[in-house]
Order: structure tokens, then sequence, then C-alpha cells
């Protein structure tokens, strides 16, 4: 089986549980780290070329992280390519299966059993909290409706704000994100890299809690960790 990832979070599942048969991902593909496999450019700009001279059986992709015409032109050249749908925690579990079925893995892997455990384990959040979740600027976007993060984020008791919004992606003034006066301001570090000095001093007065994207939006082996690592994140909150 030969394997391309057009998606980072699956690039890791893949390469943790079927070692070997990745031979493709994109630059963005950080994990597992020192992964030893050909680059094939960008999620958004995949080098369909260098894809094709892989010769693989399988190209696996998302809808939300990948175009259209991209998987369309790697199937027009007789691709096999599998397009993954991950809008809650559950169907991430469910597709993550598909995928490694796909890659013939044979025994579920340890991560996965694991982290659904973790998942359907946690206990009723105490209280709730409201959130503003920027997850771009220059101009500003933020999580919207039916979205993986946002339902993360639900799970551990975290409201967002824009949950309801029309779009998935909304961009909104920065004035209006203070008026909506949240308890905190989820800042992850992608796709926007949000640090201590960029992105807190956009809310003055606001609590603002710095987390993990690989956390908050990646769908693999970091799903295990990602209530405790975004847990102590949003208890760190500070203005």
């Amino acid at each position: 089986m030969r394997v391309v990832s057009l998606v980072p979070s699956l690039t890791e599942a893949v390469a943790r549980s079927a070692p070997g048969a990745l031979v493709g991902a994109t630059d963005w593909c950080t994990h597992p780290p020192g992964l030893d496999v050909v680059r094939v450019g960008g999620t958004k700009n995949p080098e369909t070329d260098r894809i094709l001279s892989l010769a693989p059986d399988l190209v696996i992709a998302n809808e939300e992280e990948n175009r259209a015409p991209d998987l369309a032109a790697l199937r027009a050249a007789g691709a096999e390519v599998l397009v993954t749908e991950i809008r809650d925690v559950p169907q991430a579990f469910h597709e993550l299966a598909r995928v490694l079925d796909a890659c013939g893995v044979t025994a579920r892997p340890r991560w996965l059993d694991e982290a659904e455990r973790t998942w359907s384990s946690l206990p009723e959040p105490g209280t709730r909290r409201t959130a503003v979740v920027p997850v771009w600027r220059r101009p500003w976007m933020v999580l919207g409706r039916d979205t993986f993060a946002g339902d993360v984020l639900a799970r551990l008791g975290v409201g967002h704000v824009h949950a309801t919004h029309p779009d998935r992606y909304p961009r909104v003034p920065l004035e209006e994100l203070r008026a909506s006066e949240p308890d905190v301001v989820v800042l992850p570090d992608e796709p926007y890299r949000f640090t201590a000095d960029d992105g807190p001093e956009a809310f003055p007065g606001l609590p603002c809690a710095l987390v993990s994207g690989r956390h908050l939006t990646w769908y693999g082996p970091s799903l295990a960790e990602a209530p405790r690592v975004l847990g102590e994140a949003l208890r760190a909150a500070r203005p």
C-alpha cells in the first residue's frame, strides 16, 4: 500500500498506524517529528504531478482542508482519493477508522482506543463559559457554525459566541468581537500563529487562552491528550 496524505492530522494517524505505507505528505505535515516522506506542497496548493509520480494506491484528503479542483484533477488522472468530512468528535472517530481501514490497517491501533475512551468518559462540565475563537487576523476570522474545533470546545464546557453564525468561518470586525463580551478569548497557534505578543493585546481586559492548534483542530493521535492539554490552557486564561 502506497499512501499520500494531504491532511496533517491524518498524516500523523497513518504514520503511527501503518508504518511504511505513507510515501507522500504536505509541507504542513509536521507530525510525527522526523517524518521522512516526499513533500508534495501545501494543503491548498498540492503539486498534483508530484503526487501522481509517487504512484499512490490512495490519496487521503478532507473536504475542508483541500480544494475540490485539486482532488478532481487527481481523480481524472486515475488516482483513488478518499475524502473525509469531520465536523464533530464522534465523526472524527468514525472517519479515522475508515481511513485506517482503507490504508490496510487490520488491528485497531491502541491510540485510537485510548482517544475514544478519553472523550467518552469526559465528565459533564461543572460550569460553562462563552468564548470568541479567532482563527485568523487581518482580517479577523472566527469559528462559526458546524466546526470540529467548536464541538471540541463545547465538550469542554466552552460555547463559542458565533456557533449559530450562517458561515463556518465568518469575518467579524474586531469591535464586534470585543462587544460580545465573552468569558474567554481562545487563541490557537494555527492556522494563524497567535502568541502572547500577537493576539491578546487586541482584547484588553478580556481573559485570553493561548491553546495548541494541534490539540484543538487535529483529529488523530493528539485526540487522546487534547482534553487535558486544552483544559490546562483554558484554566490558565489571563486578561
